[in-house]
């Protein structure tokens, strides 16, 4: 495979924590060619996949223009222009459609993120570093670590909360806990989602989704 030097193209705003710019360190979103979203993936897999021929289609912007090699005969260095989603051929793996069953991992990172980084007892807007992961029904009094038991709290509100039930603390949980669709939880990954990239995974959230509320109200 060619070796490739790249220029990042400038794309447009982001969904994210940090707003750093695009660089080479902006993620692709890979989707299968019936369009579903899988993971993403940074530039050198992208690169893989066009080399392979097993990217069918691309949509979005063009994130990276990357030069590889020179052609012997017509003296003409090879260009691959990288799109912000790719649709690729082949395998999909995505257990979001394989598995019935399928249940997307759990940590803070993307539960913050579910949750827009509010406190769902107060209500306001944390930093991460102020956040915590807190069981409705108290982990110790049998509640179970899974998306519809728990929710995002500031410190200060988990401390008063302590081994209760929100009912017995008096305090009122702001929003029900749910569990991501696969398409929901690519989203949760992504570190700095572009704007086309959001319109795009927006589209394979269910209508009922709390998390299109939830965005809407983060961009204003």
């Amino acid at each position: 495979m060619h070796r490739y030097g790249s220029t990042a193209v400038p794309s447009g705003s982001a969904y994210g924590r940090a707003g750093a710019p695009s660089g080479l360190t902006q993620q692709v979103l890979r989707t299968d060619v019936a369009g579903m979203p899988l993971e993403w993936i940074d530039y050198r897999e992208a690169v893989r996949l066009y080399y392979m021929g097993q990217v069918a289609y691309t949509c979005g912007s063009v994130l990276f223009r990357l030069h590889g090699g020179t052609n012997a005969r017509s003296g003409r260095q090879s260009i691959v222009d990288v799109s912000s989603i790719v649709a690729t051929v082949g395998h999909s793996s995505n257990p979001g459609n394989s598995r019935a069953d399928y249940v997307p991992p759990l940590n803070n990172e993307t539960l913050f993120k579910r949750d827009a980084y509010l406190c769902m007892y107060c209500g306001l807007r944390f930093q991460t570093s102020l956040l915590s992961r807190d069981h409705i029904r108290p982990f110790c009094r049998g509640g179970e670590d899974v998306w519809t038991n728990v929710v995002t709290a500031c410190r200060r509100c988990n401390n008063a909360k302590a081994y209760r039930t929100p009912e017995e603390a008096g305090m009122q949980l702001l929003a029900v806990p749910f569990m991501p669709t696969y398409p929901e939880y690519v989203y949760l990954k992504g570190r700095r989602v572009l704007a086309d990239q959001m319109q795009y995974l927006l589209a394979h959230f269910p209508r009922s989704s709390p998390l299109h509320l939830r965005l809407r109200e983060w961009r204003h």
